[in-house]
């Protein structure tokens, strides 16, 4: 039986959660059943990492939503690859690719990293956004989704239907907490008895990142031992690094643009917080819980599925800096929660979030599709 040839579409090419999610999906995806090919709409690591992997790539460069002048170059890279098959992730790269999937009548599977639309935009903007989403999700023939609240969501707000729920996996060889690490506290400054607070995610509005600034700066007040790593980038880098100027944090901040050894990032940080306005289900979350961290997280639609207050850690209201200021330090002073909060974490990821399994699940769909 000859191959089926898949497009598997994403916005960027940098490594963000929905680009971990490609990679381990490509890594872990039968090679003797499918040729999985790559088209992001930027460059970068992801690309440069599904090549060192032998994966064909591809970059059409734009940064719009149903963006008409790359329709045409969309078409004939599926001609000329000779795609059977498209699975779009999010709903950018989704937005791009149902026209040229329609036309070409190639069947077109779309995952939902989380909805463009929530409910901190104004109306016109939220009202277009669900508008875009059921066109995008009528135009597919398969729907994935990541979460059980993402799949509720789509169905409360525009009558999706048949939704299947894949929730995310992670590549728990390189996330497995008895791994050999690099010791980076050193480099950025941290002793071994200080408590660091982690924060490794795009530096966007959705993850709040001044609102982590504002706990680790409200935390260290209060305990000098509380100290943190903010690793990231985004539109909104200008403000952060100007909130950490003008609060004069360099001394107890390490901060750092996107980097490649997460593993070792997350060895070094005692908790990771991840202060989301919104979300799908979090690869980094999940990541973060395979090394055994304790959580602060607020309850976005995937994180409430898979953390419990007092559970694998703590939650918190958004946008409530002092709350997860509280957070943190109660963790540095519970050695007992911190240390059951950590152990509940990594044991909810083994059990549920395998990214082999989550390949295995896709691959069904696939097959599926081109019967």
């Amino acid at each position: 039986m000859s191959k089926i040839k898949v497009l598997e579409v994403i916005r960027q090419g940098q490594i963000g959660g929905g680009e971990s999610h490609l990679l381990d999906l490509v890594t872990f995806l039968d090679k003797e059943q499918f040729e999985p090919v790559c088209l992001a709409f930027t460059p970068g690591e992801m690309i440069n990492r599904l090549e060192a992997m032998d994966i064909r790539c591809f970059v059409i460069d734009t940064l719009k939503a149903f963006d008409l002048k790359i329709q045409r170059q969309i078409v004939e890279l599926m001609q000329r690859e000779q795609i059977q098959l498209v699975h779009a992730h999010g709903s950018r790269a989704a937005s791009n690719m149902v026209w040229p999937a329609r036309k070409l009548r190639v069947p077109i599977i779309y995952t939902v990293h989380g909805w463009s639309f929530h409910d901190d935009q104004n109306w016109l903007v939220r009202t277009l956004r669900q508008w875009s989403e059921k066109l995008i999700c009528s135009m597919t023939n398969r729907v994935i989704c990541v979460s059980q609240s993402n799949a509720e969501t789509g169905h409360e707000r525009f009558g999706l239907k048949e939704a299947v729920v894949i929730e995310n996996g992670i590549n728990l060889v390189r996330f497995n907490p008895d791994g050999q690490f690099n010791d980076l506290r050193p480099k950025f400054g941290f002793s071994e008895d200080d408590f660091v607070a982690g924060f490794i995610a795009r530096c966007t509005k959705q993850k709040a990142p001044l609102d982590f600034l504002e706990a680790v700066r409200l935390a260290h007040e209060q305990n000098s031992k509380v100290k943190g790593l903010f690793v990231g980038e985004g539109d909104m880098d200008a403000e952060v690094d100007a909130y950490i100027a003008e609060h004069q944090m360099n001394d107890y901040i390490y901060r750092s643009p996107f980097r490649t050894d997460v593993p070792d990032l997350l060895h070094c940080i005692n908790v990771y917080c991840l202060p989301s306005l919104w979300e799908g289900l979090s690869i980094a979350l999940l990541e973060a819980m395979a090394m055994g961290k304790a959580i602060v997280a607020t309850p976005t639609d995937g994180t409430k599925e898979v953390i419990f207050d007092e559970d694998a850690g703590l939650l918190i209201p958004y946008s409530q800096p002092q709350t997860l200021a509280d957070a943190i330090l109660r963790l540095y002073k519970d050695k007992l929660l911190y240390n059951q909060c950590g152990q509940r974490a990594h044991q909810l990821v083994a059990e549920r979030f395998n990214a082999e399994r989550v390949s295995a699940a896709v691959a069904e769909i696939y097959h599926e599709e081109m019967k």
